[in-house]
């Protein structure tokens, strides 16, 4: 099991789809925040969702999700993806993006990469735990994010 990036880019600069469910019923977004590396010697992604996200509640009743990247030309689509809701709309379908069920979970056949991921650990991030001006740029009014960390099971190339 291989994975070679950029990880300080790989979130920030090429975006990722978060998706949980089955090929039956899931949902996707964007992300933009992340990490990977290893914990309790695993290899593992960490993810931030917020509790409102239509994608949370798939994460909550899900022990898999994935984490899947692609090529420059997709960022439009995971612009799109990361700003409407599958509560309001079938974004897949307006997505142009292809489904493919996995056993544990759903990817995009687009996907460069795709990380399989099995739910280790959650835990909601404690504003009064931040640096002051962090809290007041990303929280001030907000929720905060639910930090959730994946064994990655297997990487889809």
């Amino acid at each position: 099991m291989t994975f070679e990036t950029d990880i300080f880019q790989q979130f920030d600069k090429q975006w990722a789809l978060l998706t949980a469910g089955t090929a039956e019923d899931f949902n996707t977004m964007t992300i933009s925040w992340g990490g990977m590396g290893t914990l309790w010697h695993k290899p593992v992604v960490t993810v931030y969702v917020r509790d409102s996200r239509y994608t949370y509640e798939y994460m909550e009743n899900n022990e898999y999700f994935t984490v899947s990247f692609y090529p420059q030309a997709y960022k439009k689509t995971l612009g799109v993806l990361g700003t409407k809701s599958g509560r309001e709309m079938d974004k897949i379908h307006d997505s142009g993006l292809t489904p493919k069920g996995l056993p544990q979970s759903v990817t995009f056949e687009e996907a460069e990469v795709t990380l399989v991921c099995r739910k280790l650990f959650q835990q909601e991030l404690e504003v009064d735990h931040m640096p002051e001006d962090v809290a007041k740029a990303f929280y001030e009014g907000m929720a905060p994010h639910v930090m959730v960390i994946g064994e990655v099971v297997e990487v889809i190339q």
